[in-house]
């Protein structure tokens, strides 16, 4: 089988996915992708680009998969006779939805960023199928979709959610974790050592992260702290103010290689989470991999991946409890138990074959 992976926002973890499955998928996979940078133009005009892209191609497709940037309507409209009857699938790694707005985006205060909800909305009306990588975004986004709908004035077609969810379902993210190396007997750390692996963005709540840390320095509690995680140009600005509080718990907060990336996971030994978005979170599956022991909200994707009933002593359901949850594993950071095998699941060589058969099955409907 031929497929076509179209991609208008050909970002880092976007790239990390599509390479997972065109290598360990049995299908012969193909791309067509744009830069990962302005993205707001890239739902807008991407499709445009793309389509012109796809026109000029001289190759045929089994099926077709696009992710959740791509404006499905118009790249459909613009390329229709060379898609014929070829079935369209949608990954969304996001939406625009439930996905929380930076508060600096002026587009708020100005109340124009609906239509990006409209475009996510179009494009899953018109595919063939649309896969989510949790429930919990699933279950959100159709969430999100009805409360902009609800602001409409009048037609406002809620009935295009029933429609929506009988033709989505759950595909977790498939993730590289063997790329990490194996299981080490790494020598104990004399003082817990505290992971930072995420962006440097507000959707992670570093507020809560560094406040917290911040609270446990001054009631004495000793820790080292390693600030990893892709940043932009800019960034918020709790993460200057904590450098400088905290700099003396600071190993390190500059770039790293891979390499040095992967041997900090496995010498970590607590990952406080705080985050107030993760559809999925593959920093958090990279760190539980490496023996990091995690520390989640009980809400988001969390729930579904690591099982919050049977490990009850992973979630917080407030600050202090988050408070509460991390001094105790900060004291205890030399028995904490490990949760490695929980993602195993989630890599590709295990899940690979179910993607294969949606895949398959897309084709033969």
């Amino acid at each position: 089988m031929n497929i076509l992976y179209i991609e208008p926002y050909l970002g880092k973890s976007h790239l990390a996915w599509f390479e997972g499955l065109r290598q360990h998928s049995k299908y012969n996979f193909d791309i067509l992708d744009l830069p990962g940078s302005k993205w707001k133009w890239r739902m807008h005009g991407g499709a445009i680009t793309i389509a012109n892209m796809f026109n000029q191609l001289n190759s045929n497709y089994d099926l077709i998969i696009c992710s959740d940037f791509l404006n499905l309507p118009i790249f459909k409209s613009l390329c229709h006779d060379k898609i014929g009857r070829t079935p369209i699938l949608v990954y969304f790694h996001e939406n625009q939805a439930s996905y929380p707005w930076s508060p600096a985006d002026k587009d708020i205060e100005l109340e124009r960023d609906f239509h990006y909800y409209f475009i996510n909305q179009t494009t899953s009306l018109c595919s063939s199928w649309n896969y989510f990588n949790s429930m919990y975004h699933l279950e959100s986004y159709i969430e999100g979709l009805s409360r902009y709908l609800s602001k409409m004035p009048d037609y406002k077609n809620k009935e295009t959610l029933n429609l929506i969810k009988s033709k989505s379902s759950v595909l977790h993210l498939g993730c590289d974790l063997k790329k990490l190396g194996e299981a080490r007997n790494e020598a104990e750390n004399r003082k817990p050592l505290i992971l930072w692996n995420h962006r440097w963005e507000y959707d992670k709540n570093p507020e809560l992260f560094f406040e917290t840390m911040i609270e446990i320095k001054n009631r004495g509690l000793d820790f080292e702290l390693v600030l990893l995680g892709e940043r932009f140009a800019s960034y918020p600005e709790i993460f200057t103010k904590a450098i400088e509080v905290l700099k003396d718990n600071i190993i390190t907060h500059e770039y790293c290689t891979f390499e040095e990336y992967k041997n900090w996971l496995w010498k970590a030994d607590i990952l406080p989470v705080t985050s107030i978005q993760d559809f999925f979170g593959i920093s958090v599956m990279e760190a539980i991999y490496c023996n990091t022991y995690p520390i989640l909200p009980n809400r988001l994707s969390y729930l579904e991946l690591y099982n919050n009933n049977l490990n009850k002593n992973l979630f917080y359901n407030n600050n202090k409890e988050f408070l509460d949850k991390l001094t105790y594993a900060i004291k205890n950071h030399k028995k904490l138990p490990k949760y490695s095998k929980i993602t195993d699941k989630y890599r590709w060589d295990k899940i690979i074959s179910k993607y294969d058969l949606e895949f398959q099955k897309q084709c033969e409907s």
